[in-house]
């Protein structure tokens, strides 16, 4: 709450918003490191698109000069926030990117990476098929050292169609699917450059547990840890090249605690895999509440000592065990709680899937600052930058690879499925947030020998400790995997496990979703945030302990160290492919606007604060917005141990106190009887004491007042309110990074209206764009539950960003418009693009209503000034209401 009162002071004074952090992303598997004769540059920007067939689109002469400009990671199309039902366009879309390559790269090795593409897809280079891929969510790694034009222009030329295909994982159609495909090049392309000898991609070698570099551990104790390490170097030089791989390995601070080098001779053509150890004595461990991160820099010397490639990794020394009946064991002592988390889906409101790095990231960050331990990825492996998120904020993470109850005996598609999980096992292997891998199709009936298949497959390249499978506990051939997924005994449901096996440890994979059928999808669980508070306090308790018996919060934290934990379906709104409905049982909406559940969530977080982790220490929340028609009982989320809530200045005070006894969740909802009455605060208003009506909540440890939560009815619609949602981080100015800018109705205290119907329109002046127009209801935007969201995207050069915003019919008694302003930084890597190709990337379309948006400060400060004589008149007729109503 403070933080959202420091957002509203910023945007009332308009001054900027200035974020002091930048979070770190991954690059094709690496980090980028100094003078290590490689380097990464971003493909994103300024690619030519069109939707549908283009006969010939991947002749280098082809004539795109009418197609649209787009930048990276690009979803096909904008989509309103209730997006199911198959609304979305599938088919064929071409991609052209035009651009002449650095001199100083000629002689380089070059890769093409593309994180992901949508669907089966091409990629020509002036007009030459390089490869094919099928699949959806891993990467598609071209070499084109040999393609390229070095007297002119290149092009690069990608066909993709998410149309539904069984051949390839997921395989079902999407008008049977509980999620949405989307498409398009919908995550980061980039090309890497490096010498001709070489540290190797893993999955472009496509060897067993080979290629580029392996991290794994073994032996881990609070006293020492072995570091095992395998790297591959190819030669791609006509003579041999004799020289020493080099790692070393550096605290958070920089301090060097484990250096070592290994001589290595390869032949031309060929390439070398070389096995080494590191010990680190005393080393700081990697776990959910101390999530630590060496740097691991990786170097390729010659004979004079010459660095002739290298990168740098993050890496976090820990080691995970699954004991059966003992449970989960995390460096070499049992987890002492089970693991609370959530599933996610990767799609964002608008933009699909299409989501910019930062947003991972801040999606990360909230979860873990919800309390969240584990994210399951469902129902695919997800973009690098979340993965880089979790090993950063300390998500334990389960890794899936893609498909939902779907089976095809053609035996490609079985190979197809094999090669995805390798895939992302070679992807994901070196990150420390990897707990559990996933390989079999997420409730699917396929063979037995499949899922054995799959299993083996995993451990083949992963061959080190730590790496456990899981599988659910009724699909065919679960026996050979060590976890399973169930719903705990004490759920008492017909689904629930029945019998434990001592030798299996259980874990429920998804809870809290409650459907009338599985074809109405009616459920306590599923609110949309705009349906209010009641809907969202039932949304609450049911995710809490509801009175009827059922996998909740309470339920997991009941069951023996056998079950260790369970992930909530689910954490964030979605779009779905078989339903007409968005799945709405999030705790966050499309946007990442929060709802009860939410706090109800974040009150399960221990009440001490720590400085490694963000958001943590004692919280109290008050779920009721003092409306007309809030319920008189009051619920309180709190993780102190003991609350007091007042009712008004002079009004009356009750207190609850923590059952010293308790064995279920770590706080209980708390409900206090009886204590809002709207007559109550209407009796005071008309005596002209409405500073008098307020709900207070204080959260008490050992006596003393350590959090406290205010709630004032909100009262005439005065003003818009103006925040940006960046959880402090920086909008970088590389065409594709965006924010998400929050618009809010307030009477003139502040206070958030949440009950109203207006729409709010948002103009931009500076380097920025609006995404989405109205068409899809992106902006102009309907205010739901008080507030109107909009994604402003950087352009390609840093600067000021201004957004005003106002209701859409504006009038001399409407609420005063508001203003704010954003600064964008500098683009972290170079960016390859023609500029003739940005400059057509289209803005957003201003028409005369809009430009009239943009007020001088004199301007404002006459609309103020009106304001406050409309409101001198409304006395005379609150006057001559009063004299002619009743006055009680």
């Amino acid at each position: 709450m403070r933080k959202l009162i420091g957002y509203i002071l910023l945007s009332l004074i308009c001054l900027p918003v200035l974020a002091a952090y930048q979070p770190e992303f991954s690059t094709a598997g690496f980090f980028r490191m100094k003078n290590s004769g490689r380097d990464v540059y971003s493909m994103n920007p300024a690619w030519r698109f069109y939707k549908g067939a283009a006969e010939g689109a991947d002749a280098k002469e082809f004539n795109d000069k009418d197609w649209t400009v787009v930048s990276l990671p690009h979803g096909i199309e904008y989509l309103p926030t209730e997006a199911s039902g198959c609304i979305n366009y599938q088919g064929e879309v071409w991609y052209r990117k035009h651009f002449t390559p650095d001199a100083a790269l000629k002689g380089k090795k070059l890769f093409l990476h593309f994180e992901a593409i949508m669907g089966k897809s091409k990629v020509f280079v002036n007009g030459k098929l390089l490869t094919e891929h099928f699949g959806g969510y891993l990467p598609v790694i071209v070499d084109v050292t040999d393609a390229l034009d070095w007297s002119g222009e290149n092009v690069i030329a990608v066909w993709t169609d998410n149309s539904d295909d069984p051949s390839y994982p997921p395989g079902k159609a999407q008008d049977v699917l509980d999620y949405t495909y989307f498409g398009g090049i919908y995550r980061d392309c980039w090309l890497v450059s490096h010498n001709n000898i070489f540290i190797t991609d893993p999955n472009y070698e496509n060897e067993i547990a080979g290629g580029g570099l392996f991290v794994a551990f073994d032996k881990v104790s609070d006293t020492s840890a072995e570091v095992l390490l395998q790297l591959q170097v190819r030669n791609e030089t006509k003579k041999a090249f004799t020289g020493v791989v080099e790692y070393e390995l550096q605290q958070p601070d920089g301090k060097q605690v484990a250096f070592l080098n290994d001589k290595v001779k390869i032949k031309p053509g060929k390439t070398v895999t070389s096995s080494d150890k590191l010990l680190v004595q005393q080393p700081m461990l990697w776990t959910p509440s101390t999530p630590t991160l060496y740097n691991l820099l990786v170097r390729v010397r010659d004979e004079q000592g010459n660095v002739i490639d290298g990168y740098r990794r993050r890496i976090g020394i820990r080691s995970i065990e699954f004991k059966g009946k003992d449970g989960f064991w995390l460096n070499g002592k049992p987890y002492e709680k089970p693991l609370i988390g959530a599933n996610r889906h990767q799609d964002f409101a608008v933009v699909g899937n299409a989501v910019a790095n930062s947003i991972h990231w801040r999606d990360a960050k909230k979860l873990k600052d919800v309390g969240m331990e584990v994210i399951r990825n469902a129902h695919c492996p997800q973009d690098p930058a979340f993965m880089d998120a979790c090993d950063e904020l300390g998500l334990f993470v389960i890794v899936n690879t893609p498909g939902w109850q779907f089976w095809n005996d053609a035996p490609e598609f079985a190979q197809r499925v094999y090669s995805d999980i390798r895939n992302l096992v070679r992807r994901d292997r070196n990150y420390a947030c990897v707990w559990l891998w996933e390989p079999i199709l997420n409730e699917t009936w396929y063979p037995a020998d499949f899922a054995k298949n799959t299993n083996d497959i995993v451990h083949a390249e992963y061959p080190y400790p730590s790496c456990y499978c899981g599988s659910d506990s009724e699909a065919r051939g679960h026996e050979v995997f060590p976890v399973l997924f169930a719903h705990p005994q004490n759920a008492d449901k017909e689904w629930a496990i029945k019998e434990l096996d001592p030798s299996k440890t259980y874990f429920t994979r998804e809870w809290g979703d409650n459907v009338d059928d599985w074809n109405s999808h009616n459920s306590p669980s599923r609110v949309a945030r705009n349906w209010g508070e009641q809907a969202m306090l039932i949304q609450a308790q049911h995710y809490a302990s509801p009175s009827y018996p059922y996998t909740s919060y309470d339920a997991l934290f009941q069951t023996s160290r056998q079950h260790v934990g369970g992930c909530l379906w689910h954490s964030f709104d979605h779009q779905r492919g078989y339903h007409p409905d968005p799945f709405y049982g999030g705790i966050m909406d499309v946007f990442r606007q929060p709802k009860y559940s939410y706090y109800m969530f974040k009150a399960q977080r221990p009440p001490v604060k720590s400085d490694l982790i963000a958001e943590t220490g004692p919280m109290v929340f008050i779920a009721n917005e003092m409306t007309p028609f809030s319920g008189k009982d009051v619920m309180v989320y709190s993780n102190c141990d003991e609350v007091r809530l007042t009712f008004n200045k002079d009004g009356k005070t009750s207190t609850y106190k923590r059952d010293k006894g308790w064995q279920g969740m770590p706080s209980p909802v708390i409900t206090f009887p009886d204590m809002y009455d709207f007559m109550v605060d209407k009796a005071l208003s008309r005596d002209r004491k409405q500073e008098d009506v307020y709900l207070l909540a204080e959260g008490l440890i050992d006596g003393k007042v350590v959090a406290t939560h205010k709630v004032t009815p909100a009262r005439r619609a005065e003003k818009l309110l103006l925040w940006v949602d960046n959880e402090g981080t920086n909008l970088e100015a590389n065409g594709s990074d965006f924010v998400t800018v929050v618009a809010a109705i307030a009477d003139k205290q502040g206070n958030i209206k949440r009950l109203n119907n207006y729409f709010i329109k948002f103009h931009i002046e500076g380097e920025g764009r609006i995404l989405g127009s109205a068409d899809i209801m992106a902006n102009p935007a309907p205010v739901k539950w008080g507030t109107a969201p909009v994604l402003v995207q950087s352009t390609l050069k840093p600067g000021k960003i201004k957004v005003m915003a106002s209701v859409l019919m504006e009038g001399s008694q409407m609420p005063i418009s508001a203003e704010l302003e954003l600064e964008s930084t500098p683009a972290v890597y170079p960016l390859v693009y023609n500029q003739s190709e940005a400059v057509l990337i289209p803005l957003t379309v201003t028409g005369k209503t809009d430009v009239q948006m943009s007020k001088s400060s004199a301007e404002r400060e006459v609309e103020r000034l009106q304001k406050e004589l409309n409101a001198l008149k409304l006395k005379e007729v609150e006057r001559q209401q009063t004299e002619f109503g009743e006055k009680r």
